[in-house]
């Protein structure tokens, strides 16, 4: 359908404009729903919906692909990995734990890292060390603890101290930001 107001290019804006009970309906290309001052709300969004939804296309499986075969199965339940990727849900909580390798490859495929780096909540739910050394979690309570005692350092005008203490922190972000 063509643009009604320009009559060259293609509508892609739907306008339903209701007055006293009579309803009008347009169909505007872009450009002269821009001009009447219609915007997309997604026009100017952070993200570009289009790489996001190729991503997840790309990461379903085609057709009669196989997926990975893990031959490791839940020491707790039993549920093996083949398993899990068929009903799409573990069996315990202790899967989580078994299949963290295979899943953190799945969801790199998918969101494009293992890690999520959004906003942290107003309130943080206590840090707890997994027993992992390789847990790429930044330990946030010690970053808050050395940034207090930064600016108490700093306070007290024990410079010597805060550079220290600047130290340490600068090596800690450095660190979680090489590791992931």
């Amino acid at each position: 359908m063509l643009c009604q107001d320009c009559n060259k290019r293609e509508a892609h804006v739907q306008i339903t404009q209701i007055v006293n009970n009579d309803k009008t309906m347009l169909s505007l290309c872009k450009d002269c729903a821009a001009a009447r001052g219609f915007h997309s709300p997604l026009e100017n969004a952070p993200f570009p919906l289009a790489e996001i939804l190729s991503g997840l296309a790309q990461s379903i499986p085609k057709a009669g692909a196989q997926l990975p075969v893990s031959t490791v199965s839940c020491p707790n339940c039993g549920l093996a990995f083949d398993e899990f990727a068929r009903q799409g849900r573990f069996g315990c909580g202790e899967c989580y734990k078994t299949f963290r390798g295979d899943l953190e490859k799945i969801m790199r495929k998918i969101h494009g890292a293992s890690l999520h780096r959004g906003k942290a909540p107003i309130v943080e739910a206590p840090v707890t060390d997994s027993g992992d050394d390789n847990d790429p979690a930044i330990p946030v309570k010690e970053e808050e603890r050395l940034e207090a005692e930064l600016k108490k350092a700093v306070e007290a005008e024990d410079f010597e101290r805060a550079a220290e203490i600047r130290d340490k922190l600068k090596t800690m972000r450095d660190s979680f930001s090489v590791e992931s």
